[in-house]
């Protein structure tokens, strides 16, 4: 694999992933008790947007890595009964 397939790659998985990661540890305005007037009660607080993006990027990585890993190792789609692949 090359270096710009394997970025690519990542780049696909840290997307995927930043949507199951971004509720992770919200709390609503209502939730907090301080709604600030002309916002919805399910803004959130506070957006702590550093910390959703470094835990998304461990994440990401880790996935990564096991992919990669079975990439390597000469795994195949058809080596998996559950994944059904046309033509193999």
């Amino acid at each position: 694999m090359s270096f710009s397939s394997g970025l690519a790659i990542y780049f696909v998985i840290w997307w995927t992933i930043i949507f199951a990661v971004l509720p992770w540890g919200l709390r609503t305005q209502e939730e907090s008790g301080r709604v600030v007037p002309g916002t919805p009660e399910s803004a959130p607080f506070r957006l702590r947007l550093m910390r959703i993006v470094i835990v998304n990027s461990v994440v990401a990585g880790v996935l990564f890595g096991a992919f990669y890993w079975l990439m390597q190792s000469g795994y195949k789609l058809a080596d998996f009964p559950f994944l059904k692949v046309p033509g193999t």
